[in-house]
């Protein structure tokens, strides 16, 4: 996800999850070396400046769906569950604001949650986070203005949801109304039966449940929540953005700066994953990949970290080489990047509809030469279907569309499509993403096809082109260099297969399927893999489901890369956490003799 949607953000099937998700993140520096805690003697205070190209794509945790959104979120909200900065543990899910694992009855339908003792709303005066905050929070996950792009992976899960959410979706997009339908409606499933237990009534047995909620999503909403409109709009008034992390928002300008400043009413005996050691986080979103690494590298105190922001591809392999020990490659669960065809464009003829033109497509573009200008098969492993070789169940490894350029052609004749136009959609800021791009149209041309370029900034791509239904309808683009990753690790094959390929119901806004790929025969494996009981019995299903969207071209994988992540070396206990692309912000501490400012 160089920038995910998750969907990361974005999850799975009825079976064992929790020993699959167990062990150690994988992630190496550059010299070699696991990464490894550095706390014992670690300095309070400073400002941590963090330098990037862009932006969250909401600052409101019920809606945002971005690893870069998830990181701008880590200071100040909190979830149910969470992935702590802990080298050997980053993929499982731990207690954040729970006091303890989920409590599951015996036929897994009835889950339990209770709350820790100490979270805070730095309201005035503070007061106790509550079980009924949890519910509010869930409640605005499908708003009528922006709902939460990962709804299909739960939608039918939690009893009633379905329901409320349908007539949530009718409901006027204006303040007043969304906070009467809110505190007026309830979902059967999900219920506050006092102020510290929250009890989720399930369709069907879900062992991932607890890693489930460690999405944003389900952070929980205090009262003043409902007094802003949900999604772009909510960061306007930040009265009524509460915190109940160590940091609030003190300042925000969208595609400009964020700055966090400490929160007085948290408690570090509340929080066992956030030490907080900075006194204050400030964020530029107007600088350059090239620039930010410059600045990382010459150690002004200045530039601690990046934010949206990764070294250059054609750096890493100098930084690998010289055993750079700020350079860190992380192991990821994703598919990152990866071309989406539009299936609903009806450029050229409406070429982006014709099967056999997405396969002459397939066959046409040359995945070695992308993995190359990526950076090389050591960071980026060619990846040829959906699911990621470390997604537990239905992971087999495969390849329909071997590259042949001569075949690649014949099709494109048979087609009755040859020679026409093809606008490929990209981030422009993005180092990597514009690599991909120009590769891309360098191969598609030599198909005999006319490619324009759509160049977006970072904070645009997902929000203004990939979200908007009728952007996709128009034929603003017909392929987009995008990025996804699990929503959580192990046992996740629904994370890719209920946002992404499920038809109708994970088309945006409410689902990530920005191609608007629908096929029944898709749609029947997925329901068949989330109802299994078995592993295996799923895992058949959804290695199926890979084999027909495959079949189907619905899109083109690229890779499987380690996600690389440089900081300054005034920066210690940096902790790459898979969930938020990047070193834990609330848990690094700096130098003393360089402390920012």
């Amino acid at each position: 996800m160089d920038i995910f949607r998750k969907r990361m953000v974005v999850p799975l099937v009825v079976m064992a999850l929790g020993a699959a998700a167990c062990g150690s993140s994988g992630s190496t520096t550059a010299g070699g070396t696991t990464q490894s805690t550095d706390t014992a003697n670690a300095v309070k205070g400073g400002v941590l400046n963090m330098l990037g190209a862009g932006d969250v794509d909401y600052m409101d945790p019920n809606v945002s769906y971005y690893s870069v959104g998830y990181m701008g979120l880590r200071p100040w909200s909190r979830q149910l569950y969470t992935y702590p900065a802990d080298p050997k543990t980053s993929t499982t899910s731990v207690p954040d604001l729970a006091d303890g694992p989920v409590k599951t009855s015996a036929d897994g339908k009835t889950v339990t949650v209770t709350l820790r003792d100490g979270a805070m709303w730095n309201s005035t005066p503070a007061r106790a986070v509550t079980a009924a905050d949890e519910v509010r929070g869930i409640k605005r996950t499908c708003n009528p203005v922006q709902p939460f792009g990962g709804i299909p992976d739960y939608n039918d899960l939690i009893e009633g949801y379905a329901s409320f959410c349908a007539a949530f979706a009718k409901v006027a997009p204006t303040v007043p109304a969304i906070k009467a339908y809110i505190d007026g409606h309830e979902i059967s499933g999900l219920k506050a039966t006092d102020d510290k237990t929250i009890v989720f009534t399930l369709s069907h047995a879900a062992s991932y449940f607890q890693d489930l909620l460690t999405l944003p999503a389900f952070s929980p909403a205090p009262v003043e929540y409902l007094d802003a409109l949900p999604g772009p709009k909510f960061a306007d008034n930040l009265k009524t953005m509460l915190s109940d992390g160590p940091y609030y928002v003190a300042s925000y300008s969208a595609t400009k700066a964020i700055d966090y400043k400490r929160n007085p009413a948290w408690k570090a005996s509340s929080d066992p994953i956030r030490k907080a050691y900075v006194d204050e986080i400030k964020v530029d979103e107007t600088v350059s990949q090239e620039s930010t690494q410059q600045q990382l590298e010459t150690g002004s105190p200045s530039a601690d970290m990046e934010f949206d922001n990764f070294p250059p591809a054609t750096q890493i392999p100098g930084l690998v080489a010289k055993k750079d020990p700020n350079l860190n490659l992380g192991v990821t669960a994703s598919s990152n990047p990866y071309l989406v065809f539009n299936t609903v464009s009806t450029n050229s003829g409406s070429a982006m509809k014709n099967l056999k033109f997405r396969q002459a497509l397939e066959y046409g573009i040359d995945r070695k030469s992308l993995v190359q200008v990526l950076g090389g098969p050591a960071q980026n492993t060619p990846l040829s279907h959906v699911l990621p070789a470390n997604i537990v169940g239905g992971e087999k490894n495969f390849d329909l569309y071997p590259y042949d350029l001569a075949k690649a052609k014949a099709m494109l004749q048979a087609s009755g499509m040859a020679g026409a136009t093809v606008k490929i959609l990209y981030r422009n800021a993005s180092q990597g993403s514009t690599k991909v791009f120009a590769t891309t149209q360098q191969q598609l041309t030599k198909l005999g096809l006319k490619v324009e370029g759509v160049a977006s900034p970072n904070a645009d791509f997902y929000t203004k082109y990939l979200e908007v239904p009728t952007v996709a309808q128009r034929g603003v683009w017909d392929i987009a260099v995008a990025g996804w990753g699990a929503d959580w690790y192990g046992n996740a094959a629904l994370s890719f297969f209920g946002p992404l390929f499920s038809g109708q119901p994970s088309f945006p806004p409410i689902g990530s399927n920005f191609g608007f790929y629908s096929s029944d025969a898709t749609n029947t494996l997925i329901t068949k893999a989330t109802n299994a009981t078995t592993v295996s019995e799923a895992g058949k299903d959804w290695a199926a489901a890979d084999q027909q969207v495959m079949k189907d071209a619905a899109f083109f994988p690229i890779t499987q890369p380690k996600q690389p992540n440089y900081h300054a070396s005034q920066v210690h206990n940096a902790i790459y956490v898979p969930a938020i692309q990047n070193f834990d912000p609330t848990n690094v501490w700096l130098s003393k003799d360089k402390q920012g400012g």
